[in-house]
């Protein structure tokens, strides 16, 4: 009796586990570079799902460069094919200006 209440909530489980949403994080990071080459000189806004220490690690490490992370938000959904990346709250709320 035990084992098919079992196999009844373990199938109700799966038929409705399709409502299921993923989330992913977005951090945001001035990056600067600490290599003294002519060009690259300036620090640039970048956007990204990898965390800090993923970034600097597949960006060149550390000796590299110089990741300042400015803000960071959940989003729900996925980013798989090659879908944008959600805006922050800031832009979704009309916060900041738009000129």
């Amino acid at each position: 009796m035990r084992t098919l209440l079992f196999i009844k909530i373990l199938f109700l489980s799966f038929v409705f586990s399709n409502n299921a949403n993923a989330e992913y994080r977005v951090y945001q990071y001035y990056v600067k570079s600490k290599l003294r080459m002519p060009i690259d000189q300036n620090g640039y806004l970048v956007t990204s799902t990898l965390d800090p220490v993923s970034y600097i690690s597949y960006n060149g490490g550390a000796n590299a460069l110089k990741v300042d992370l400015l803000r960071s938000w959940v989003c729900v959904g996925h980013t798989g094919e090659h879908k944008e990346l959600c805006k922050g709250p800031e832009e979704n709320s009309g916060v900041f200006a738009q000129k």
